[in-house]
């Protein structure tokens, strides 16, 4: 018999509660890997079984019948369930029957026209719009389709009640951001070529045998050549891989997964494929060789290894700096349907999150603020600590913080720390502490942040003119 989690039925019972205070588009916040289809699924079921008709929107043909699928399973009444591509059903408007409720999966994307030339065709019909993330990197919200919003459970939430994995966090310096240029919002492959190191599949080899040796894996790359190149140096290390991408047979992709499911492939590189939705439950690792801007896809990326087993923790190994970027996928975020944009908060003490802390050892990505006993929580590598001595500027008592007497011995670490004495001294460096570059409103705070992570010249002028501040 099929039964939601208790977290999923007060999800049910939250939007019950939301329609019957005359609220008539919700949209419903459920982190990735959490169960979306199962509680569309649950609503589905009792809205056919009571006569009522149902139409579900999804964006990519591999969703559609992995849905129907699960739709099935859990009882719904296909006869009065319409179920397609946005791209197909808005072609049809004129002819599918008025529905009582339309469900939408990940519906960040409901803004578009696609799905509102639907929506405005059914103006009657009760809107439930699913999403991990309701943000948009156009800076629109979702107010625009939505009277509502109901916020899921926090990761962290899921995590500590065994519904989602922990994780390990890695992220390697291999990215020049000073290099990377967009289009339509998101990132060329060709800059992305520019950007990355020579090195970087190398180092995506070595950092999996490091951190992850033996574990499944799934690599997002930005190209087909560079997941081509990658799965070939898994090959040549003795490590069973296999790419995939938008353009392979659909016979070649299903052999790949059933491969990657049975064991006998143990890394899957791929382009966009496995993100939203797509069901891959047996993925421990999750290599991220493509930076993005957009949030949603962030998430899609790093929780994919997030399925919970007994023992188990998810490795993340971020080779691109989407981390700075965005902080950890464990941040608690605070969704609003009117904005554009999403603000992190902390625990329970509702205090902004500081920007993560990469362990100049193993590259382990934490939050200084959680660590106790002074090392890093991966390798116990001791992080730099403060020293007693204290500098006037401008008028104000200020820290100065040096590293350990084993961290000076290299002189790329030597540069990076005067670099943050440095901004330490400055009023500047305590003003963009705890934020990341989307948080930034002025060019100065794009100029300090690029002198702290060591960008070239150039990104912050070039991010400052994206953003219009230029």
């Amino acid at each position: 018999m099929n039964q939601l989690r208790d977290y999923q039925q007060e999800t049910v019972d939250n939007i019950t509660k939301s329609l019957q205070t005359k609220h008539h588009s919700i949209v419903v916040q459920q982190p990735p890997r959490t169960g979306k289809t199962i509680i569309m699924a649950e609503i589905a079921k009792r809205a056919t079984h009571k006569g009522n008709r149902v139409m579900l929107l999804v964006h990519r043909k591999e969703l559609v019948d992995q849905t129907r699928r699960t739709f099935i399973s859990w009882g719904v009444n296909m006869n009065l369930c319409d179920l397609g591509m946005v791209q197909t059903l808005s072609r049809r408007t004129q002819k599918l029957k008025q529905p009582t409720i339309i469900l939408i999966d990940e519906a960040h994307h409901a803004i578009a026209k696609s799905y509102r030339k639907i929506l405005d065709a059914f103006p009657e019909a009760i809107r439930l719009l699913f999403t991990a993330t309701p943000w948009r990197m156009g800076g629109k919200g979702m107010i625009e389709v939505a009277d509502d919003l109901l916020q899921g459970k926090s990761v962290q939430w899921l995590i500590d009640n065994d519904f989602l994995a922990p994780v390990k966090y890695f992220a390697p310096p291999d990215i020049n951001e000073g290099l990377l240029k967009r289009a339509r919002g998101e990132y060329t492959e060709q800059s992305i070529d520019d950007a990355l190191s020579k090195q970087i599949y190398g180092n995506a080899v070595e950092h999996y045998l490091k951190h992850a040796n033996g574990k499944k894996a799934i690599a997002y790359c930005h190209s087909i050549k560079s997941a081509k190149h990658l799965a070939d140096e898994f090959n040549k290390r003795g490590i069973s891989a296999l790419e995939v991408d938008g353009k392979s047979p659909k016979e070649e992709r299903a052999s790949a997964v059933e491969q990657f499911r049975n064991g006998s492939v143990t890394v899957l590189t791929n382009v966009e494929l496995f993100t939203e939705g797509l069901d891959l439950p047996n993925v421990d690792c999750v290599i991220q060789l493509r930076p993005t801007q957009s949030l949603a896809l962030f998430l899609q990326f790093s929780m994919r290894a997030m399925n919970p087993r007994k023992g188990k923790t998810a490795i993340i190994l971020d080779h691109v700096g989407n981390v700075g970027r965005f902080g950890l996928p464990t941040d608690d975020r605070d969704w609003e349907l009117d904005q554009g944009r999403v603000k992190k908060v902390g625990g329970g003490d509702g205090k902004a999150i500081e920007s993560p802390t990469v362990c100049l050892k193993c590259f382990g990505t934490f939050y200084k603020s959680t660590v106790k006993d002074g090392q890093c929580p991966y390798c116990h590598e001791p992080l730099p600590i403060p020293e007693d001595n204290l500098k006037e500027v401008d008028n104000e008592l200020i820290e100065v913080k040096a590293s350990p007497k084993k961290l000076k011995d290299s002189a790329a670490v030597r540069k990076r720390l005067a670099v943050v004495h440095k901004l330490q001294e400055s009023k500047m460096y305590d003003e963009i502490a705890g934020k990341t570059p989307q948080d930034f409103t002025t060019f100065r705070e794009f100029e300090v942040y690029a002198k702290l992570h060591n960008y070239k010249r150039g990104w912050a002028y070039y991010q400052a003119k994206e953003r219009g501040l230029m």
